[in-house]
């Protein structure tokens, strides 16, 4: 908090009959003439009521929260240069603000305060990039620096593009993602492009859509991702699907690509691998597809799908993978931590909220809740659900209904407990429970929300940034409970390298029982993947193919990550 200068001392010392400077000469005007001396305070009241007006307009605007309003406009967090470039709330240095050699040093780190800050707010990292990722991040970050918007090889590229024609021979090859469903599947799907940018040595570029560049700061040093808004193919994006003509489900479809008056290969391949894509699409997934793919130059692909695990199960990639990914369980945790960093103005939001409520609990509980059911919450058999999962897994005490104070000797332990929803409903009452009673245990529990929306507006910069923060905020906990198929949740567990407690989705109404169960991993999970042999040429149950892609807790049929190595040890 700036100190704001005192003002009201210097209107003492001028409007003080006992101060030297002033009463003297007054006095003896006051002798000659009264009238003289009334004009005289009438005229320095005024004067200091101008001064006063002009410190409150210059001083820093009120805020009525640590979490700004809808209408409120966000602070650009600049940090002067006379002052700490550091908005935790500690000042000491980060043990490790590259992250185990993730992160590049050479950023400018004001640009991005997030970038290597974050160290000060997390645990340090449970398992260690391999030195093979760490070779491979340098080289793409090279081949970025070399391939980007508007350097001389994407210029090349981008002209045989506009003119419709295949080039033989490229030296960069491009993955265009566009920027498509919520904020949660955004952030997961970018991750899966950017890993198979890596394995395919193309350069990924990011369609930025309405948003992007206000929520994530550039990830790669010097050139950025973002796609140029005068990219020919962009206003094509919002119509591109399966049924268009370079949509290669389709041209598989009509076996385009195998018949023989095709003899100059397409300039570009848009891929459809949103949860509606059907088995020809599916065909990405397919070894021979891939040596195919390898020679367009430019890949244009649409998701909402985290397809990591399906790509562990293309022959070509296995080696590759396991070279970048010892532990199989880690790859989103590593992928997130390196891409995703909040830009200045999100990361204020976290940094304010986190030193006002959370930083000096001992404990940190998150608590995820999205609700599929239809109708008005909140609903008791979700809350009933929320309880008998954090009181059975001892997350949280269980409350004293006998005795209105429990005595405490001693520490009393404190636990901040982080709950995000679009309702407000379900934190109310468990605010309300630990503040009417208090804790078997003696433990103070605090409970807090920074924002119920009500509902999801993806569309809007405001709730995108508020739901950015909080999935962050969830991630600085050091215990999670998510909901089951949420992406939400996915994104905080990953970031955080947490394995969460998964709430059952309720059916009928009814909580579950048991209600909730730990995960296997922090990966999040596939919830569309293929289920075909493509060397077989038959279906399969691709979550029993290899022991380090299994089924998801939270989704049957879905396919997510798991550590199959004894050496490494779970999770």
């Amino acid at each position: 908090m700036r100190l704001r200068r005192n003002t009201d001392d210097e209107q003492l010392r001028l409007s003080d009959p006992e101060h030297h400077t002033v009463s003297r000469p007054l006095d003896r005007k006051c002798e000659q003439n009264p009238m003289r001396l009334m004009g005289i305070l009438v005229v320095c009241l005024m004067v200091v009521s101008v001064l006063f007006s002009v410190s409150v307009v210059l001083r820093d605007p009120p805020s009525d929260g640590v979490w700004a309003s809808e209408e409120t406009k966000f602070l650009q967090v600049n940090p002067r240069k006379d002052a700490e470039d550091n908005l935790s709330w500690s000042a000491e240095e980060p043990k490790d603000k590259l992250l185990g050699g993730l992160l590049d040093a050479g950023f400018n780190e004001r640009s991005c305060l997030s970038r290597y800050q974050s160290a000060l707010y997390r645990k340090e990292l449970l398992h260690k990039p391999s030195s093979y990722l760490l070779s491979k991040l340098r080289s793409y970050e090279a081949l970025h620096k070399r391939c980007g918007p508007y350097t001389e090889s994407y210029n090349r590229t981008l002209k045989q593009l506009q003119l419709g024609q295949h080039m033989e021979q490229s030296d960069c090859n491009y993955l265009v993602w566009i920027s498509f469903s919520g904020l949660g599947n955004r952030i997961l799907t970018l991750a899966s492009a950017f890993l198979y940018a890596i394995l395919t040595n193309r350069v990924l570029l990011v369609d930025p859509g309405a948003d992007m560049p206000d929520l994530f700061c550039e990830p790669f040093p010097e050139v950025s991702w973002l796609l140029p808004l005068d990219f020919p193919l962009k206003n094509q994006f919002n119509s591109f699907d399966q049924k268009s003509p370079f949509c290669y489900g389709k041209m598989l479809k009509n076996k385009t690509l195998t018949d023989s008056s095709w003899s100059i290969l397409p300039p570009y391949v848009y891929l459809h691998l949103v949860h509606d894509y059907d088995d020809h699409d599916k065909m990405f997934f397919c070894n021979q597809d891939q040596s195919f793919l390898q020679k367009i130059p430019w890949l244009i692909i649409k998701t909402d799908n985290y397809f990591v695990p399906s790509l562990f199960l293309i022959p070509s990639f296995e080696q590759e993978l396991s070279n970048l990914f010892p532990v199989k369980g880690t790859v989103f945790h590593f992928l997130g931590r390196y891409l995703f960093h909040p830009t200045n103005v999100v990361w204020g939001l976290i940094t304010r909220y986190y030193q006002a409520y959370l930083a000096k609990a001992d404990e940190r509980i998150g608590i995820q809740i999205r609700v599929f059911d239809t109708g008005i919450g909140p609903f008791q058999h979700v809350l009933d659900q929320i309880i008998a999962c954090t009181m059975t897994e001892n997350l949280l005490p269980e409350i004293n209904m006998r005795e209105p104070v429990v005595s405490s000797y001693g520490h009393q332990k404190s636990k901040a407990v982080l709950m995000t929803s679009l309702s407000a409903g379900y934190f109310e009452k468990v605010r309300n429970m630990y503040w009417e009673h208090p804790t078997v245990t003696g433990e103070v529990i605090g409970v807090y929300q920074p924002s119920h929306e009500e509902y999801q507006q993806t569309e809007k910069q405001n709730h995108n940034r508020k739901a950015w923060a909080e999935m962050y905020l969830l991630s600085l906990t050091d215990v999670l409970v998510t909901s089951s198929w949420s992406t939400f949740g996915y994104v905080a567990q990953g970031l955080g390298g947490l394995k969460p407690w998964i709430l059952y989705k309720p059916e009928n109404q009814t909580a579950p029982d048991p209600p909730c169960r730990r995960a296997m991993s922090m990966e999040p999970c596939f919830h569309a993947p293929p289920f075909y042999d493509c060397k077989a040429k038959k279906g399969v149950d691709t979550g029993a193919v290899v022991p380090h892609v299994r089924h998801c807790e939270d989704m049957s049929w879905g396919l997510k990550l798991v550590d199959d190595s004894k050496e490494h040890g779970a999770l």
